[in-house]
């Protein structure tokens, strides 16, 4: 955990890129079509009737690989992509998408599979009505993306690029197939064979009631560090979800006794789960750190670009 770097990874490298471009990123996750809007003039609770809404809505590249790729291609030195895709008129767009943000394609194309498609919409929260506030989001995903079909096999061919890189950076829906989950461990196993780190971010945020916490331990006793919510680490291993700071910073004895090894842990937290961070390692003093993000920043993929901070901050320990 770096400590002369300045107060978090949100100052240094910054949530906005580093000023030099360092280490080497594979990316496994979702990669899909995502329509997304917010309502500036509707609150989920209130409606009771169909409802036209004219909101500013848009179409884009997105799932868990791409957004997570779209921040860190502004640390990082390469970035490459690898997933399972589908093969119809959104792939020709998917891949145009990671050439312009200068990532590379590591896309396995499922001859006659349709793309995963996802909507995003969020409400106007607490009635500020421009976005900036939480507000309720209602995700809405294709229920068996070809994400959720990569195999070994796929993550095979690109063992040379994973066994490159710095770090290979990897997520809990993952964890929802079995045929994906074991290509994840297999991608996991390769990596810290060959000296690359494994970063997990712990998702989905309900993860929990998901699956059980054997479904999701052995990965994260693979995983050099770990992301998360702290309420959904908290819930996985069985106890309630922290409301308070005490309550967080009391969470690491329960890690260190769940998960073997000393992976660096940040476990986020605060009034909606991402203000603040604690970065936690058996054996080494706890860090807590402001995230940067406050009412009015806008939360669309401010998670992704602090992962990305925190990834290129951790990497620049050594």
């Amino acid at each position: 955990m770096p400590r002369d770097r300045g107060a978090s990874p949100a100052e240094w490298p910054g949530l906005d890129g580093a000023d030099e471009r360092r280490f080497a990123m594979v990316v496994i996750g979702d990669v899909g079509i995502e329509v997304r809007a917010t309502l500036p003039d509707v609150r989920f609770a209130d409606l009771d009737a169909d409802r036209l809404s004219y909101a500013p809505a848009r179409a884009v590249v997105a799932g868990t690989a791409v957004n997570l790729a779209r921040s860190a291609t502004r640390c990082f030195r390469r970035v490459d992509v690898l997933a399972k895709v589908g093969d119809d008129d959104f792939t020709p767009v998917i891949r145009r998408e990671l050439e312009r943000l200068g990532a590379g394609d590591l896309l396995c194309v499922e001859p006659g599979a349709p793309n995963g498609v996802s909507v995003m919409l969020r409400d106007q929260g607490g009635g500020d009505g421009g976005g900036g506030g939480r507000g309720v989001r209602l995700l809405v995903v294709r229920d068996d993306p070809p994400a959720r079909r990569l195999t070994g096999r796929v993550v095979a061919a690109s063992a040379a690029r994973i066994a490159d890189a710095d770090v290979l950076a990897v997520d809990g829906y993952s964890l929802l197939s079995p045929v994906s989950r074991d290509a994840l461990h297999a991608a996991a196993r390769l990596a810290r064979d060959a000296g690359t780190r494994v970063a997990f971010d712990l998702v989905p945020h309900d993860v929990d009631a998901r699956l059980p916490a054997d479904g999701v331990l052995p990965t994260l006793a693979l995983a050099d560090l770990v992301i998360s919510e702290a309420p959904t680490l908290a819930r996985l291993l069985g106890r309630p979800g922290p409301t308070t700071a005490s309550e967080v910073r009391a969470l690491p004895p329960v890690l260190d006794d769940a998960v073997p090894g000393s992976p660096l842990w940040l476990l986020r937290f605060g009034p909606t789960s991402l203000e603040r961070v604690l970065a936690h390692q058996r054996g080494r003093p706890p860090i807590e750190y402001s995230s940067g993000y406050r009412h009015g920043v806008e939360r669309a993929g401010f998670g992704d670009r602090l992962a990305a901070s925190e990834l290129y901050w951790w990497l620049s320990e050594d």
